[in-house]
């Protein structure tokens, strides 16, 4: 009969491990103590430990810490690691040692296992951890990981949606709607002015996510235990640096202070920070686009989304605005991630924040939920919806509110008597304003024409 463990041992003695598995004592014993949530960190953690270790192999290397032949050997599996191969090789529950000294051991003796398979003897600790503490190494892979997801997945997908959203505006530059502050009838704006709004903040997030990552791209790596880096060469964090920017092709460089890099997690606190700001975004295009679908008879019914599927078990017909609700739940989990983040990030003692594993999840999960949400909401709600233009032009004709144009007219008491005149006997303001404001036609026209109205100025303007 096939044996289905074999005997791995650490610093602690022996343990039995799956004959099948990459990993060693180390990662075994994490599985065994943490059965908390079957929550392993994201893939892309992993991959950055990585690029971390092949990282670092290179320059240990180059250092003369590490054998030749090792170098090729580790970062040869290291690099596997990066592209994925092993995933499944990394069951370590996301609830763990708070160094997340359990996920580095496990990348460590996956790593140490593949490298070995060359003919070498490659040790977890001595060779693929060299020059290196998870204290260090998990926060450079937060780092790391978030920096290459926003880079090359958030930000493309925000951008997606920006212009997705500029074009649709473009197209309705001079649709004139019923403008609403306060849920309440407002002045005019058109379409293309409205979705131009939420252009314009999606640009400020983008911005803002290119600022903080600027700062979050300066790693720890190099501080070793505590920040002093002992049994680091002095050289390494440069050189780590260099190498890293050179594998990832995101340019990393050293931290200005390695102990703030490894006893703080102020960095993500700024970035889940501009990932909250950009589900706040989400939520408010969400609701907008809910509100505006609405009815289609009893609500407002300005637009009419995309529709997908059949919206109830029950009312036959029934089509729901899912794809905005999707993204709002997107944009509160991203909020209730936010709060994890800034609670973990605050649960620092001396030189170690000690809940490092649950800041990266939390991360992690926000990009991608972020990143995804945009493209759909991009794709399967603004890109297709069309304005039920005659529903939007009858309600604009009936706002009373437009009378607030001939306020420097006839004066804001004689305006607001018009207005509620209009709104009480259900009339267009332009009829109500002809007899009661004692204005000629032409001059009530072209003051009270609603496309004139989005774009500013004074009624008598113009001519």
């Amino acid at each position: 009969m096939k044996a289905k463990f074999r005997t791995e041992h650490d610093s602690m003695g022996e343990l039995k491990v799956p004959v099948e598995a990459l990993y060693g004592a180390q990662t075994q014993r994490a599985i065994d103590n943490f059965p908390v949530s079957g929550w392993a960190l994201p893939p892309a953690f992993i991959h950055a430990l990585g690029l971390i270790k092949a990282a670092a192999a290179e320059v240990n290397g180059e250092l003369g810490g590490v054998d030749a032949d090792r170098v090729r050997a580790i970062r040869r599996a290291a690099l596997k690691v990066a592209s994925g191969d092993y995933d499944d090789a990394f069951p370590v529950d996301v609830f763990q040692t708070g160094s997340g000294t359990s996920s580095n051991m496990n990348a460590n003796e996956v790593i140490a296992q593949l490298a070995s398979r060359s003919g070498l003897a490659v040790h977890p600790n001595d060779h693929v951890n060299y020059g290196q503490s998870s204290n260090d190494v998990v926060p450079t892979a937060i780092q790391v990981s978030a920096s290459l997801q926003v880079h090359d997945h958030l930000l493309p997908s925000v951008k997606h949606l920006r212009k997705t959203i500029e074009r649709k505006a473009a197209t309705l530059q001079a649709v004139v709607k019923t403008g609403r502050t306060h849920l309440m009838d407002a002045m005019p704006i058109t379409f293309g002015q409205e979705l131009g709004t939420w252009a314009a903040q999606l640009k400020q997030a983008e911005q803002r996510l290119g600022d903080s990552l600027r700062r979050f791209r300066k790693l720890p790596q190099g501080g070793s235990a505590v920040g002093t880096g002992v049994n680091v060469d002095p050289r390494f964090a440069k050189l780590f640096a260099r190498q890293l920017t050179k594998l990832s092709g995101l340019r990393f460089s050293p931290a200005d202070n390695l102990f703030a890099g490894m006893a703080g997690q102020d960095g993500a606190v700024e970035l889940s920070g501009q990932l909250k700001s950009l589900a706040v975004i989400l939520m408010k295009i969400a609701n907008d686009l809910r509100w505006m679908n609405s009815g289609p008879l009893a609500g407002l019914g300005e637009i009419e989304l995309p529709a997908l599927q059949p919206g109830s078990s029950i009312m036959p017909g029934k089509v729901n605005p899912v794809i905005p609700e999707s993204t709002a739940m997107v944009a509160a989990q991203v909020i209730g991630f936010d709060a994890t983040v800034t609670v973990a990030a605050q649960s620092g003692n001396f030189q170690l924040n000690v809940m490092l594993p649950v800041i990266a999840y939390n991360l992690l999960q926000s990009i991608r939920l972020l990143a995804n949400a945009s493209r759909l909401l991009a794709d399967k709600a603004i890109a297709g919806f069309e304005v039920r233009t005659e529903r939007v032009a009858a309600a604009l004709t009936r706002n009373p509110v437009l009378v607030t144009a001939l306020n420097p007219l006839i004066g804001y008491e004689r305006g607001a008597a018009i207005a509620k005149q209009a709104y009480r006997e259900g009339r267009p303001i332009l009829e109500v304003a002809a007899e009661a404001s004692g204005l000629p036609a032409e001059q009530l026209e072209a003051a009270l024409d609603p496309l004139r109205l989005t774009q500013g100025g004074l009624a008598g303007d113009g001519g």
